[in-house]
């Protein structure tokens, strides 16, 4: 296999040939699932003061176990009428902020209230300052609560909104062009010719990516004939930020994608990946445009999907960490050892384990969309038995 390139090499390319893209504000609903260009400083503290973490009464823990007179009463939004005097208490209500000379919440479960007096009926407050969040626990003005690269998932969203941010940094959508290639493919819901299948690559592409924050364009298909497909590969490239194409890929008389490539003035960076399945995937430059040959059948492009396009379309939107993140899972079944290429194995998790399922054929879509996982057999990995422990990327 000394002509194939190593997963984590191809892996390590394919990201040096992208330039994160440039930068522009997002409101906050148009930022999720995008990236952050730039560290996020908190414009606020927060909680803005010492504010009551239950319902119940603001007093003094040296005066348990009372009785107190209430004299005021602090609702969220509202501020103290003054400060409390000893024996005083004030009622209160979460989120409300302390008046000056209480220093304890005594819960309104365990208070017993007759007009203005108030007294303890249960245990009390544990100790001192008992049910206060203070001022600036979760964040103080000018600490960095968001950092350039993290992607914007919604609790990181509504961080920011916190902090005080309306807009965020990010950088703009890829632009994608998805073109598919090969004289047998005929769009869904056609008229099949003889020898003709159905296409699928673009639709499945399309759908993995409207998770992210791409601007995808669907090409025509291209059949295989070179001077059409050396065409329609300028034409896709020329306002696309990634160009994706499927099929043509391998070493057959009719794979005439690398020759179109190079004819339109590609300058490919590697071809042939050590990974089952997915090993005719090539990657380079046309012009400002990252190239990425993915292989024909529809396992094998969504393999290399998932491994080397959606991490390719993170780099480009500023990703600290663009590459997929894999899971530890214990075996459900017994594996063979592996040969010399990275395998991925569709599988499905139950009961806590990962089985891989009885069909891997890279053509069998059926079998890719009843597993919910990928169970990683990294190159030469020795047989496993069921409860030993796998790398395994999830995919549902």
């Amino acid at each position: 296999m000394a002509d194939l390139l190593p997963l984590a090499d191809a892996q390590y390319r394919l990201l040096a040939l992208a330039t994160p893209l440039a930068e522009e504000q997002a409101t906050l609903a148009g930022a999720t699932g995008r990236w952050l260009s730039a560290n996020i400083k908190a414009r606020v503290d927060h909680p803005f003061a010492d504010l009551s973490a239950m319902d119940g009464y603001a007093i003094r823990f040296g005066e348990l176990p009372g009785p107190w007179r209430v004299v005021q009463e602090v609702a969220a939004g509202a501020v103290p009428s003054g400060p409390l005097g000893p024996g005083k208490a004030a009622r209160i209500f979460t989120g409300a902020p302390i008046p000056a000379g209480a220093d304890t919440i005594l819960i309104q479960e365990e208070a017993a209230r007759d007009g203005d007096t108030l007294r303890l009926s249960g245990e009390g407050p544990p100790a001192k300052g008992a049910h206060i969040r203070r001022r600036g626990s979760n964040f103080v003005a000018g600490a960095t609560v968001l950092g350039a690269g993290e992607r914007l998932t919604p609790a990181r969203i509504g961080l920011a909104a916190m902090a005080g941010h309306a807009a965020l940094p990010v950088r703009r959508p890829a632009r994608v062009a998805l073109l598919s290639t090969g004289d047998e493919l005929a769009p869904p819901g056609t008229q099949l010719r003889p020898g003709q299948i159905y296409e699928s690559n673009a639709d499945m592409l399309g759908a993995m990516l409207a998770t992210g924050p791409v601007i995808g364009d669907r090409k025509p298909l291209t059949c295989d004939h070179s001077v059409n497909l050396t065409n329609a590969i300028e034409a896709a490239a020329a306002d696309a930020d990634i160009l994706v194409t499927t099929g043509g890929a391998s070493v057959g008389d009719h794979d005439l994608v690398r020759p179109a490539l190079e004819a339109a003035g590609a300058r490919l960076d590697f071809w042939r990946v050590a990974m089952k399945p997915g090993k005719p995937l090539m990657a380079g430059r046309l012009g400002n445009c990252v190239v990425l040959g993915l292989p024909g059948n529809p396992v094998s492009a969504f393999v290399t999907a998932l491994l080397f396009l959606k991490p390719l379309i993170a780099a480009l939107g500023g990703a600290a960490d663009p590459l997929p993140r894999t899971v530890r899972l214990p075996l459900g079944a017994p594996l063979p050892a592996n040969g010399p290429r990275f395998d991925f194995l569709r599988a499905a998790i139950a009961d806590g384990a990962v089985h891989p399922l009885a069909t891997q054929d890279s053509g069998a879509l059926l079998a890719l969309a009843q597993a919910d996982a990928l169970l990683l057999r990294p190159p030469h990995a020795a047989a496993a038995e069921p409860g030993m422990f796998a790398d395994v990327l999830i995919i549902a």
